[in-house]
């Protein structure tokens, strides 16, 4: 009998997205190489497991000033059960109206991009994210598994995620999100989605700093202090140019 691996099912997943996504990946590179260059921020959003892939784009080894991940610490669970527990955030990141109340004090500028994960597609945490920077000018990009339109829509305005933003990177992971069937065991298991979108995240930022560099710029870009000639206060410069860039954009935020 031949076992089910999870690792051949990533494989595949990647393949497909490869495949099927390569131009809308190379279009929202270009859109972010415009907004970076121009000074501006992208934006990166997730609720629950969903931050992981923000998280891992900056500050990351390999990525650069400009991406700004969005982090609400009531929007990350941190804990199982109790204060910070996976039930009260499942109940939060579907309360509609709350997302405003995070993103009024966040430097979100015209002309910057906001890249949204969200497996489902269907939480009003993602959804309203999406909307708000609209309305500020910001062009949208949703990373989420278009097969999740099949499910009810949960939010108000009776759209998906993927339907409310200028661009989609469909991740093609399965809605169950599991991928691996075991013989006797009765539902599926091993989570696919965020490895798919953490790949995403780095699509992104390699594909963006091609675009850079065939502009001829180069921006601060955070190393690992293995790297030859490289050193932990290396990248004190890196952060100190984040930081610049966050308060510009906060300065154009105010005005």
């Amino acid at each position: 009998m031949t076992t089910e691996r999870f690792t051949d099912r990533i494989i595949e997943l990647l393949e497909r997205l490869v495949t099927t996504q390569d131009e809308v990946l190379d279009e929202v590179a270009r859109r972010c190489g415009e907004t970076l260059s121009s000074g501006g921020l992208v934006h990166l959003f997730g609720s629950g497991h969903s931050v992981i892939p923000t998280l891992d784009a900056f500050p990351r080894y390999g990525s650069f000033v400009g991406f700004h991940p969005l982090t609400d610490p009531r929007l990350m669970w941190h804990n199982v059960l109790g204060p910070g527990g996976v039930r009260e955030l499942q109940w939060l990141e579907r309360v509609e109206h709350y997302i405003p109340k995070f993103l009024d004090h966040e430097p979100m500028n015209v002309g910057d991009v906001l890249i949204v994960y969200s497996h489902g597609g269907r939480n009003s945490a993602g959804i309203e994210t999406a909307l708000y920077a609209h309305e500020r000018g910001i062009f949208t990009v949703a990373v989420t598994s278009v097969a999740n339109r099949e499910l009810p829509r949960e939010h108000s305005s009776g759209k998906h995620l993927s339907e409310v933003c200028d661009l989609c990177i469909d991740t093609g992971v399965p809605v169950v999100d599991a991928v691996v069937t075991v013989p006797g065991w009765d539902r599926p298991v091993g989570g696919s989605s965020t490895v798919v979108v953490c790949a995403v995240s780095q699509e992104i930022i390699t594909r963006t700093a091609r675009v850079l560099a065939g502009r001829g710029e180069i921006l601060p870009t955070f190393v690992s202090p293995t790297a030859p000639g490289v050193s932990l206060a290396t990248n004190d410069d890196v952060f100190l140019a984040y930081r610049r860039r966050l308060h510009a954009a906060e300065g154009k935020a105010l005005q």
